[in-house]
């Protein structure tokens, strides 16, 4: 921060905007730190203090407060140490969600969009501002896919912990039989990329699409052809949205969409290419099965790459998904759990 402020400083200092406008924002991100450690010692000795007072004079009641003051200290603390486990690049900024309901119709729609209202719940408890850039509605209930971008600190260091298969088993409510149904939902996860971050995209390798936005109906719906679908031809990644009434801004959406998502692309090559020379294979398909949300004959969810899991399946759906994040977080590569078997394998 001294090194920065010195910087800053100097006369020459907004003679390049862009390289003034980089270490203004780093500056910003260490005052940042600085400020939460700085509080959370401040709050710590404080709760010291009072401890020392209590115990002099037997006050159980101001012990309970410290007690509670210092669980509440501890859940900061263990929010900045998930934060320091978050170094990768880009998992500081903003990220794009998309959610694609699986084989099953409705059932896997509906699942769908159950995982959409847990995303959304999450993001309100992080303050996390979140947007459907583009949704396509089920035939009878649910959602087929959604994209979301979300705006908050660490948003994709957080979120790439939810990256692969959701599974739900419960009993189907549009089934008149009540029968048990398995159904499924992909969960996807790239980093909403910078605009100075240099992603090759040229205008050559583009398709563009315009077509009329899709809705249930009413006054909010476009009349124009709004919508915008971009395909990279060299890779067949498409990128659509159709959130906004102009063509230009929709157009913008997608292109950052698209930004994002050819820049995880290039990474998974760059990731499989370095397992290759170092001898071992990594696991990066889609139907890899992370978590298991159990609703009958009992209730559990699992996460099945680290064993976590809890009883309390309501709180999950309602967006408390914390533990498992820490969990993936964490736990080392030793730890992680084996797929399910016998029985249970059969449950979930």
């Amino acid at each position: 921060m001294k090194a920065l402020e010195e910087r800053t400083a100097a006369p020459e200092f907004w003679g390049d905007q862009e390289t003034a406008q980089k270490i203004l924002k780093e500056q910003s991100d260490l005052r940042q730190t600085l400020d939460q450690h700085g509080g959370l010692v401040k709050r710590l000795e404080d709760e010291r203090l009072m401890l020392e007072l209590a115990a002099e004079e037997g006050d159980a009641a101001t012990l309970q407060e410290i007690e509670t003051g210092l669980a509440d200290l501890a859940k900061h603390i263990r929010g900045l140490e998930m934060q320091s486990a978050l170094s990768a690049e880009y998992d500081k900024g903003n990220a794009i969600l998309t959610i694609n309901a699986g084989a099953g119709g409705t059932e896997s729609q509906d699942w769908a969009q159950m995982l959409l209202r847990m995303y959304m719940r999450w993001f309100e408890t992080k303050r996390f501002k979140a947007e459907a850039i583009d949704i396509l509605a089920g035939d009878d209930a649910g959602i087929k896919n959604v994209t979301v971008s979300v705006e908050g600190a660490y948003a994709y260091g957080y979120l790439r912990a939810e990256s692969g298969v959701h599974r739900l088993v419960r009993i189907s409510p549009f089934d008149a039989n009540k029968r048990r149904h398995t159904s499924f939902a992909s969960v996807f996860v790239f980093p909403d990329i910078p605009d100075d971050i240099d992603v090759k995209i040229e205008e050559k390798d583009l398709r563009i699409d315009v077509y009329r936005s899709t809705g249930h109906g009413g006054q909010s719906v476009n009349t124009t052809d709004s919508a915008v679908r971009i395909t990279h031809l060299p890779t067949g990644l498409v990128a659509t949205c159709q959130d906004e009434k102009s063509q230009h801004k929709n157009k913008a959406k997608a292109l950052k969409v698209l930004r994002g998502r050819l820049y995880e692309r290039y990474k998974q090559e760059r990731d499989e290419e370095m397992a290759k020379l170092d001898g071992t294979k990594q696991a990066i398909a889609w139907g890899s099965q992370i978590r298991s949300y159990v609703l009958a004959p009992y209730q559990l969810v699992k996460d099945h790459r680290t064993g976590e899991e809890t009883g309390n399946v309501s709180a999950v759906l309602d967006g408390d998904v914390d533990r498992f994040i820490e969990a993936f977080l964490f736990k080392p590569p030793d730890a992680k759990a084996a797929a399910p078997k016998g029985k249970e394998a059969e449950d979930v």
